[in-house]
C-alpha cells in the first residue's frame, strides 16, 4: 500500500470475498477503506459528516453545486457531459440526514479513473468560490421577470423541497425524527425546509463547504478488483497533499434519552374538495438503542418483520382486525446514530389514537410475555440471511450498497466500518438466542420499558395550503414593498443575468476538458 497511508487494520471478510483495509492519510487524517476482491464493477465514494445546524437545506443545497463545475472540469454541468463518455454502472449524489456522500461504478478501468477523477476534482475545488449564480439556480434566488410583477422564490432544491413538503408521507417522517431526536442534527431538515431555505446566504454556504469539505472530515471508500496502489497514489498527489491536517468538529452528543413518553400534533394540508374524515395518521414511535452495536441492528429488523412484515404478522394483524385505520406500517431507520423503530396507521380515524396504543402495546405485552413462536422467528432469520447473502440489488452494484451500509457505523467509530458488513458471525450469534429470549427481552426494553417514545399524531387540515402560499406571497411582497426603485430595477437585471447565464453554452475548450473513453479502452467482450 501507498506509503502516504498507515494501515489502522487489516481483515479478511468472507461475506465479499475479500480483503478490508482501513487506513488513514497521514497528512490530513482523511479516512480510507478499500476492500479489494475480484468484483469487476468498481466503486469509489467519497462522503463527508454534515450535521445540519438549521432547515436552511445547505447541505442538500451543496451537493447539488458542487457538481457544477470545478477547477480542472470548468463547465457548468460536467456530469450530463461526462455520462455521454462513460459506462459508468452508477453515478450520483445523495444527502442523508448526517452525511453527504458522492458514489459511482464502473466496470471499464479507464471509465472509472475517469468518473474518480471528475467526483474528487468537484467535492474540493468547486466552481462556487468563483460563480454566486451556482447557489442560485441550485439553491433559491428572488425571481422577478418585470418591475411590476409578482416576486416569487425560485431554484432547484427549493422547488423540489416544496414537492417533497406536500407529501403527508414525508412529513409525517420529518416530524417523527424530530421528536425523537429534537436536540442533535436529526432534530433538522439536511433537505431543506422551503420556509428556511430562503435564509441561507452566500457566506453561510461557502463556510459550510470550507468547514466540511475537507480531507480530515471525509470518508473514502475504493471497491473492486483494481490497482489500489494507483488509486491511492493518484488521490494523495492530485489532491490531499495540498491540504493540512484540520481539526473539525461534526461529531454531536446523542439525544438524552426521555423520562416519559411524549406527545405531538401536527397538521397537513388536503384539497379543499377532500374529506377529512378517517384521514388522520397515527404513529408510534421509540428510539431503538444505538447503531454500533451490530447484534441490534440486524436483531430489530429481524423482529420487525416478525411482529410486522411477515405474512400474518400478529401485531399487525391485532391492529388491522380493530380497524385501526386502513393500512399499518412499520419502519425502523438504522441508518442513523441512534436507530428510530415506527408503527403507523393510516387514513385512520382522529378517536383511533388510545385504542390504537391500547392495542399496540397489549399485543407487544402478550408476545414479550409468551414468546414468539420459533417458527415464526426462524422463517424472518431465514428470509433476511437469504437477502444478505444473496446480495441481489437489481441495478445497484453491489460495492455500491456495502459502501453506504459502512457509513451507518464507520460515520461513528473510525475502526468500525465492517461491523454491518460482517454479517455471518452475526446471524450464528442470533441464532443461538431465539432460545434465549433475547427477542423478547428487545419487545420489553425497547418497545414496552423505554420512555424514549413518542406519539405523534397527524391530522388533515383543509385550506392550510393555501395559508401556507398566502404567507409566502405576503413575506415577498412586503420585501419587494421595502426596496427603492434602484434596488428593484436590480431585481430585474439579475433575474435576466441568471437566466442568460443559466443558457449560455460552455465553451469548446471547456468540452473538451471533460475525459471520455475511446473504443481501444473498451474490452471486446
Amino acid at each position: 500500500m501507498n506509503n502516504k497511508y498507515t494501515i489502522i487494520k487489516q481483515e479478511s471478510i468472507e461475506e465479499l470475498n475479500g480483503t478490508g483495509y482501513i487506513l488513514k492519510h497521514d497528512k490530513t487524517g482523511a479516512r480510507v477503506v478499500v476492500i479489494s476482491n475480484e468484483d469487476d464493477n468498481k466503486v469509489f465514494q467519497i462522503g463527508f459528516r454534515t450535521p445540519p445546524k438549521d432547515d436552511t437545506g445547505v447541505p442538500h443545497i451543496l451537493e447539488h453545486s458542487v457538481l457544477c463545475g470545478s477547477r480542472e472540469f470548468p463547465m457548468k454541468d460536467p456530469f450530463v457531459e461526462l455520462v455521454k463518455g462513460s459506462l459508468n454502472t452508477f453515478l450520483n449524489a445523495m444527502t442523508y440526514p448526517d452525511k453527504t456522500v458522492y458514489p459511482v461504478a464502473s466496470q471499464n478501468d479507464k471509465d472509472f479513473f475517469n468518473l474518480v477523477h471528475v467526483y474528487l476534482d468537484a467535492v474540493f475545488y468547486p466552481n462556487i468560490y468563483k460563480k454566486p449564480e451556482i447557489l442560485k439556480q441550485e439553491g433559491w434566488h428572488y425571481d422577478l421577470l418585470n418591475e411590476d410583477a409578482p416576486l416569487t422564490y425560485n431554484g432547484v432544491v427549493f422547488n423540489e423541497m416544496k414537492g417533497v413538503f406536500s407529501s403527508p408521507d414525508q412529513q409525517l417522517a420529518r416530524i417523527i425524527q424530530k421528536s425523537l431526536l429534537e436536540d442533535t442534527p436529526y432534530g433538522f431538515e439536511s433537505g431543506g425546509d422551503p420556509k428556511a431555505i430562503p435564509d441561507l446566504t452566500y457566506e453561510m454556504f461557502l463556510d459550510f463547504h470550507k468547514t466540511y469539505y475537507h480531507p480530515s472530515n471525509s470518508y473514502i471508500y475504493l471497491y473492486g478488483d483494481m490497482d489500489v496502489d494507483e488509486y491511492l497514489t493518484f488521490i494523495d498527489e492530485h489532491y490531499l497533499k495540498d491540504f493540512d491536517k484540520k481539526q473539525i468538529d461534526s461529531s454531536w452528543e446523542k439525544q438524552e434519552p426521555f423520562t416519559e413518553v411524549k406527545r405531538v400534533e401536527e397538521y397537513y394540508p388536503v384539497g379543499e374538495n377532500d374529506s377529512e374524515e378517517e384521514k388522520t395518521y397515527l404513529s408510534y414511535n421509540a428510539v431503538i438503542g444505538d447503531s454500533l452495536d451490530a447484534k441490534l441492528y440486524l436483531g430489530f429488523e429481524i423482529l420487525n418483520r416478525v411482529l410486522f412484515d411477515a405474512p400474518g404478522a400478529p401485531v399487525k394483524k391485532a391492529l388491522m382486525d380493530a380497524q385501526i385505520g386502513k393500512d399499518i406500517q412499520s419502519s425502523y431507520d438504522n441508518g442513523i446514530m441512534q436507530p428510530v423503530f415506527s408503527v403507523i396507521a393510516q387514513e385512520a380515524r382522529d378517536d383511533q389514537e388510545d385504542e390504537f396504543v391500547k392495542i399496540l402495546e397489549k399485543n407487544l405485552a402478550k408476545i414479550a410475555k409468551e414468546g414468539i413462536p420459533r417458527r415464526n422467528l426462524l422463517a424472518a432469520f431465514n428470509y433476511y440471511e437469504f437477502k444478505y447473502r444473496e446480495a441481489n440489488f437489481g441495478r445497484f452494484p453491489k460495492g455500491l450498497m456495502y459502501g453506504l451500509q459502512m457509513y451507518d457505523s464507520w460515520l461513528y467509530d473510525d475502526e468500525k466500518p465492517f461491523i454491518h458488513i460482517k454479517t455471518n458471525e452475526i446471524f450464528k450469534q442470533l441464532r443461538e438466542e431465539i432460545e434465549n429470549g433475547y427477542f423478547e427481552n428487545l419487545i420489553k426494553e425497547y418497545l414496552i420499558d423505554n420512555n424514549h417514545k413518542t406519539i405523534v399524531v397527524m391530522k388533515p387540515k383543509k385550506g392550510l395550503q393555501k395559508i401556507k402560499d398566502q404567507e409566502e406571497v405576503d413575506k415577498l411582497k412586503a420585501y419587494k414593498d421595502s426596496l427603492s426603485e434602484e434596488e428593484v430595477k436590480k431585481l430585474v437585471e439579475e433575474t435576466k443575468q441568471l437566466k442568460a447565464s443559466q443558457e449560455e453554452a460552455s465553451t469548446k475548450e471547456e468540452l473538451e476538458k471533460i475525459p471520455v473513453i475511446d473504443i481501444e479502452d473498451i474490452r471486446k467482450d
